[in-house]
């Protein structure tokens, strides 16, 4: 089963939410320090891993992942994104529903009514990435990797995260909140135009390092 995106481009949200997200000089500072880490470690292997983590795996560590996983392919670099969580859920509908919207198409690879797996692309993809909710130290996460914890609790409950060469707190608003509102749609928007701006300042400050 085939879950289409919608009528955007992922290309155009992506360079839209990248102009319209405002930065503060304590979060520009925090994404500056992970893409100098991430350019450190591409000049000594031509490659990184990023695993996104966060309590359910289930929104914001996807977000992370999703938009990590398009923003290698739109700046051309060799950069793997992986997200993982402390338990085990699944991928919310409503998150997938925000990436949809963003142009990304979802294809059912294993159907499970608890945790199924999605392969996720885009227009022009070459490759597709996984999509379900795992521990963080799955071993889908290749390892090491640079550990991005995208979420209060998270943090606070992996004091030491096993494989990780660097270790980076990058909070996001938990869109979970609006589930049952009429705010929901509104909510989710807001987190992915977030998570894909500041993904977007990451990758791109890379880019010119490497340069």
């Amino acid at each position: 089963m085939i879950l289409k995106a919608s009528n955007v481009s992922t290309k155009n949200f992506f360079l839209s939410a990248s102009k319209k997200n405002s930065l503060s000089a304590d979060r520009k500072l925090l994404l500056l320090k992970i893409a100098e880490a991430v350019a450190l470690e591409y000049g000594k292997n031509e490659v990184v891993h990023l695993n996104f983590i966060c309590t359910h795996n289930a929104r914001r560590s996807q977000l992370g992942q999703v938009w990590s996983f398009y923003a290698a392919h739109y700046f051309n670099l060799n950069i793997d994104a992986f997200s993982g969580g402390t338990e085990l859920t699944a991928f919310h509908r409503n998150t997938i529903k925000t990436l949809q919207k963003a142009g990304f198409h979802f294809q059912l690879e294993n159907f499970c009514h608890q945790n199924p797996s999605y392969n996720i692309s885009f227009d022009g993809a070459r490759k597709t990435v996984l999509g379900f909710s795992k521990l963080y130290s799955d071993p889908i996460n290749t390892t090491p990797f640079i550990a991005i914890t995208t979420c209060n609790n998270a943090d606070k409950n992996c004091p030491f995260i096993k494989k990780a060469i660097h270790r980076f707190h990058l909070p996001f608003v938990d869109p979970k909140a609006s589930d049952a509102t009429d705010k929901r749609d509104e909510t989710y928007l807001k987190t992915n135009q977030q998570i894909a701006a500041e993904v977007y300042f990451i990758f791109d400050t890379v880019k010119k390092l490497l340069a």
